[in-house]
């Protein structure tokens, strides 16, 4: 019990919290929501009461029926206003405040996105937590905005109504007060069932999203085109339906009973059997009142009701599932940096000495560490190669060098400075990378190259002819690249991709480059072209590269061997093939291998 209040009163923290966000930055938006859901509303449900009662009553007195018509025409005159008003709010204005409000806060949340810890996408719960703050946050928003806007306009209703059933006959309130009293305990049944059964349902939800992300993506096509992977997934998706079934059914029994006794119990007993005889005794044995005022009664008492049976059940849901959403959105931005700035600000111009001295490296939730014990000095002007098999801890290592990771142990200096002393910012701006997993973006060419939005056209075709890009373009390098903002958009094969990439090291004015698996993608005339730009564009910087393909280690000045997350061989080409050892044995291996192959 003590956790379902706690998870209530956090619930309505939460809800509150981002009710405080719109106020903050869109005042009127929220004002402008609940003053035009009264003004279209509230004529209507008066109308039920008030305007009723007065046709009744003019009726029943026989006086001039004129006043039906002019009662009528003023009412339609309100409605007709508020229609004006709100069609302009809500089919204006509302949507440009409404994307004004949503600007606001993705901005928020990709600013926060594009500065947390690269170690965040290694821990589940907290990438979780970013997927739903990107995906769902705009319609948790205005979620809440209609909740708000429901709750206050059932409140303006049930006061409105109640003070004008208070005029007929206070007696009614006993009816009122009745009807609450079973409709609030019951509509939190109704509400804890539901956030049960959402509980119940998240993971066969997620489950649901994967299949139609297999079906929907182009990234499946092939494969399911090709082998009957289709009929598999297809099969997995019929057990999940069915486990679904067998999961809501219990839930689905208790809402029906709540929601019968809910609406049962206070309707039929209490406004249309008890009000109906109170009122209709007083109307047609006492004469104490008129027909018109109980009809009005009858119908003033219903509407409270089903304001109420609202507030106290799809309200009350709507602001413990919201509230889940909104704690996960609070926990993403809140999440505090590991990798913290230094105050030390220097962009070099030309190479000085990295080493790494005793560094090991962890990853979080790992007892194994990846890497154990590196020591190594890179020099200026140096080409330097890592070699070893998957997993062997190359791309890590990387990673520390380039501080997306700090050290579990040990320290990297550049320079003779710790690393951590710089700002992040200009740190990274000493360094070019391109990654294995590099990506396009949906901008031009250029933009592509250069990585901002101004880029120097001169230096980008440079850039370009020396990663051996050879495509030919319309707008050359003002063409769009994919199709997302444009459906005109180029689509490049993978080794042009790449070479894009790879261009954007060259672009960058910077003492050093790391080039994970540059030529991944490439044949074997596209990768020794590559080579030799590399050797000719990349001599006034520090190169770190990491292939798998051992004949571009050739050029490199020192080639450090990695096993299991230690250094196991280091030395040039012709040094560690003097050795015969384990370098030895995989540049033969694959020497073999291009030989029977080309």
């Amino acid at each position: 019990m003590k956790n379902n209040t706690k998870e209530k009163a956090h619930s309505i923290r939460n809800y509150l919290f981002m009710l405080g966000f719109v106020v903050r930055n869109a005042p009127l938006l929220l004002f402008a929501l609940l003053f035009f859901d009264v003004l279209s509303n509230l004529p209507w449900l008066l109308s039920n009461v008030v305007l009723l009662k007065y046709i009744i009553d003019v009726v029943e007195q026989g006086v001039e029926l004129y006043r039906i018509a002019v009662a009528c025409i003023a009412f339609a005159v309100v409605v007709v206003i508020g229609n004006l008003g709100n069609t302009l709010f809500y089919e204006i204005y509302r949507p440009q405040m409404a994307e004004k409000l949503h600007y606001k806060l993705y901005s928020m949340i990709y600013e926060k996105a594009a500065n947390m810890d690269f170690e965040a996408y290694d821990n589940p719960g907290f990438y979780n937590d970013f997927v739903l703050a990107m995906n769902t946050m705009s319609t948790r928003v205005d979620d809440i905005l209609a909740d708000t806007q429901d709750f206050f306009t059932h409140m303006v209703s049930i006061v409105s109504i109640t003070t004008v059933i208070v005029t007929i006959d206070p007696v009614c309130l006993i009816f009122i007060a009745l009807c609450v009293g079973i409709m609030v305990p019951v509509g939190r049944l109704i509400a804890k069932v539901n956030v049960d059964k959402k509980k119940a349902m998240t993971p066969l939800d997620r489950k649901n999203l994967y299949f139609s992300r297999v079906f929907y993506l182009q990234d499946y096509a092939k494969e399911l085109r090709l082998n009957p992977a289709g009929e598999m997934i297809e099969r997995r998706y019929q057990k999940n339906i069915l486990d679904r079934l067998f999961t809501i059914s219990p839930f689905l029994k208790k809402q029906w009973i709540l929601y019968f006794n809910q609406e049962s119990l206070p309707m039929t007993l209490l406004i249309c059997l008890g009000v109906t005889i109170y009122m209709g005794y007083k109307a047609i044995v006492t004469k104490e009142v008129g027909l018109g005022s109980f009809a009005a009664t009858f119908n003033g008492v219903s509407s409270v009701s089903s304001s109420v049976f609202a507030m106290t059940s799809w309200f009350a849901l709507g602001v413990r599932e919201n509230g889940l959403y909104v704690e996960k959105y609070k926990k993403f931005m809140s999440a505090e940096k590991k990798i913290k700035d230094g105050d030390f600000v220097k962009k070099y111009d030309e190479p000085v000495s990295i080493k790494l001295e005793n560094v090991s490296f962890t990853y979080p939730g790992c007892d194994k560490p990846t890497l154990k014990n590196i020591n190594l000095e890179i020099k200026p002007y140096q080409k330097i190669a890592l070699v070893g098999y998957n997993g062997a801890g190359k791309t890590t290592l990387t990673n520390l060098i380039l501080r997306l990771y700090d050290v579990t142990e040990g320290a990297i200096t550049v320079d003779g400075r710790n690393i951590k002393d710089w700002t992040l910012r200009s740190y990274h701006d000493n360094f070019a990378a391109v990654f294995q997993d590099f990506s396009l973006f949906g901008a031009t060419l250029g933009e592509n190259v250069a990585m901002n939005g101004n880029p120097d056209k001169e230096k980008v075709l440079d850039a370009l002819k020396e990663s051996s890009f050879s495509k030919q373009l319309d707008n050359g390098v003002d063409s769009i690249l994919l199709r997302e903002f444009d459906d005109e958009g180029v689509s490049l094969s993978g080794g042009e991709a790449q070479k894009v990439a790879v261009a954007r090291a060259f672009y960058k004015d910077c003492p050093f480059a790391i080039l994970d698996e540059p030529s991944a993608n490439l044949d074997p005339v596209s990768e020794y072209a590559l080579n030799e730009s590399m050797s000719r564009a990349a001599k006034d910087k520090t190169v770190i590269f990491i292939s798998h393909r051992l004949s571009t280690t050739v050029m490199a000045d020192v080639i450090y061997m990695l096993e299991n997350g230690e250094i196991v061989e280091s030395g040039s080409h012709e040094e560690l093939m003097a050795k015969n050892g384990k370098y030895a044995y995989m540049f033969n291996l694959q020497a073999e291998k291009y030989k029977e192959e080309y």
